[in-house]
């Protein structure tokens, strides 16, 4: 009789509920492990995916079957040397990882060495210290050749051994004399990779507008190409600034959606067609794809006596049409449009309720019977009205030279009034 595999029984971190198996890390392109608590998930294969710099990775096996978990900094081989890499998903999906990334062939596949010793942790930190020095001096030899390319990026080998450039270019570059300068000045092994826009975005990290953390820096690896014709489907605004991402592309959410898009466009009539009814035509004015509405409106352009219909009532006036029939109304027999009054927000409101209420005096309350009023206070005298008497203005003194005027008469005199009847006129011989 076959023995039964005696699995021991994981609890807390050891079924991988903590951040260490499958919680999210620090680093980027995470993939969720959904098999870490499964026993016998590790044993199944020897295969462990590593991650380095940025979006980085590789796929090792563990021939020394090495306790290897998530989190775990291992240094596996490299050519020349060895590398420092941190170990990022173990198991079963480890072999659904290795399609995506197209190695088929078991030769591409390196060893993991052992755990990294702090000999290796130490050599690490030096080469990784003098990685922002070597991109801004590579950056300078670039310039001085005149090659039309930006050094996105340098990353060295954990040995220091070996540096990798990472370069963006619209054009092919010959930098054959560029490695050459490199080398002399930098003394290692030069690799070259040339990424695109959306891979620099990725490696680099960021927020996007969605106020999450970039796709290209999460969970996507393969880019595929997007055009506005996606926006289009889903009747977005084509705004450039709108459309593009961090890397100054299109944004790859476009595409995520387009497919259901297009499915449930196909159900809805065509956007020409005008709908003719006894009262007057319809012209399409906006959809609502996913949930099938379509409002129409008698102007081509404005917004005027707007219907909202479905698309299969859509599609009945149009057949109707066809026959030479016109409906009365855009809207169903059964479903009338109930024309709702007129909401009045100042209906149940009080025109005196900004008003400041008056604070009422308090009355003095009347002297008793045998009680005396109150006297005046010695010495204080009775104060008696005064009359306000006009002020009199003081005539100016007169300039030096110049005649004194006579002072106005106090009180309005009555002008003097003119004769209105013409004067004769002296008759006087004429020469």
């Amino acid at each position: 009789m076959e023995k039964k595999k005696e699995h021991e029984i994981r609890t807390g971190c050891d079924r991988g509920l903590c951040r260490a198996a499958i919680g999210r890390q620090d680093r980027q392109l995470n993939t969720y492990d959904w098999l870490a608590d499964v026993p016998g998930n590790a044993e199944s294969t020897d295969l462990v995916e590593v991650q380095f710099k940025h979006t980085r990775k590789g796929y090792y096996h563990n021939v020394n079957n090495l306790p290897l978990k998530k989190g775990d900094i291992v240094a596996v081989e490299a050519s020349p040397g060895h590398d420092i890499g941190v170990v990022t998903l173990t198991g079963r999906l480890v072999k659904l990882q290795l399609k995506k990334a197209n190695l088929k062939s078991d030769d591409e596949i390196k060893r993991v060495y052992r755990m990294a010793r702090q000999i290796d942790m130490d050599k690490y930190r030096e080469a990784k210290a003098r990685e922002h020095e070597t991109m801004i001096e590579s950056r300078e030899i670039a310039k001085g050749l005149g090659l039309k390319m930006k050094i996105g990026d340098v990353e060295y080998q954990g040995d220091g051994q070996k540096a990798i450039f990472y370069y963006i270019a619209d054009e092919r570059v010959d930098f054959r004399q560029l490695i050459k300068d490199l080398a002399a000045a930098f003394h290692v092994r030069i690799e070259m990779k040339q990424i695109g826009a959306r891979q620099e975005a990725g490696r680099i990290g960021g927020t996007g507008p969605c106020g999450r953390e970039l796709c290209c820096a999460t969970w996507m690896k393969n880019f595929v190409s997007v055009s506005t014709s996606a926006a289009r489907f889903q009747d977005i605004s084509l705004n450039p600034q709108k459309l593009a991402g961090m890397c100054a592309k299109l944004k790859c959410c476009l595409n995520y959606e387009v497919d259901d898009y297009i499915e449930h466009g196909r159900r809805l009539p065509n956007r020409d067609i005008v709908l003719q009814t006894q009262d007057a035509d319809y012209y399409l004015f906006k959809t609502d794809i996913l949930a099938g509405l379509l409002t129409y409106s008698t102007d081509k352009r404005l917004a005027a006596n707007l219907e909202t219909i479905s698309g299969e009532r859509a599609k009945e006036v149009i057949e109707m049409n066809k026959r030479g029939e016109k409906p009365e109304s855009l809207q169903p027999d059964d479903e009338q449009k109930e024309q709702k009054p007129n909401a009045d927000l100042l209906a149940d409101g009080d025109i005196h309720r900004f008003d400041k209420a008056k604070k009422k005096k308090k009355k003095k309350p009347a002297p008793k019977d045998g009680t005396a009023a109150k006297a005046p206070r010695e010495g204080a005298a009775d104060k008696a009205p005064k009359d306000k008497a006009p002020r009199e203005k003081a005539p100016k003194a007169p300039r030096d030279g110049a005649p004194a005027k006579a002072p106005k008469p106090a009180g309005k005199q009555p002008r003097p009034q003119q004769d209105k009847t013409p004067q004769a006129k002296d008759n006087e011989p004429k020469e």
